[in-house]
């Protein structure tokens, strides 16, 4: 099994290995040319996302400078996202996000992991877990994402938490590490 595969597979890889380097580089360079955008190059940006990211769905919006692994090739976006500034997303395994997400300035959404074993990490060895973010979520300033999380459909995610396991769908969650406060309801309506 090559390098490639293992790490499309999820399994402990090299990520320094030369034949993912060769496909992600180009993704890096596309990147750099991104960021040098003018704020109000809403076509340029509209471009890039389309021809880089895996999936861009309608109505999508990033603030620059956004950081990424692979340039966003691993980035899935529904409809009517909303990326603010400095997103970090370390997408060496893949990020669906899904319709109508506000992503707040600073957010780190990260797939890749390295192993705790010493001679492992030693070796320069990752892994990488899909991250899934559902319909409608709202993910607070300076939030981080870790892998392997699914935040569900409508949840709050309070700025600053550290998402290390999945939150459900109708909450607020808060805290590092991240927990559900209270489920949103009827009240929140009337806030």
């Amino acid at each position: 099994m090559t390098e490639f595969e293992r790490m499309e597979k999820g399994l402990l890889y090299d990520c320094n290995d030369q034949d993912i380097l060769k496909v992600q580089l180009p993704f890096v360079e596309k990147h750099w040319d991104f960021n040098q955008l003018r704020p109000t190059d809403f076509d340029g940006k509209q471009a890039f996302m389309k021809e880089v990211f895996a999936e861009c769905g309608e109505n999508c919006y990033i603030e620059l400078p956004f950081r990424a692994n692979w340039g966003g090739a691993h980035l899935h976006l529904g409809n009517d996202v909303f990326i603010n500034f400095n997103l970090t997303a370390v997408d060496d395994g893949h990020i669906y996000i899904g319709d109508k997400v506000l992503i707040a300035p600073n957010v780190t959404l990260t797939t890749a992991a390295h192993p705790v074993d010493p001679d492992l990490r030693a070796k320069g060895l990752q892994f990488n877990k899909d991250i899934h973010i559902g319909n409608n979520v709202w993910i607070g300033a300076g939030a981080i994402v870790l892998p392997g999380v699914t935040i569900g459909e409508n949840s709050v995610i309070g700025a600053g938490s550290v998402v290390t396991k999945d939150i459900p769908a109708n909450v607020v969650a808060v805290g590092n590490p991240c927990r559900v406060m209270r489920e949103i309801g009827e009240e929140e309506q009337e806030r």
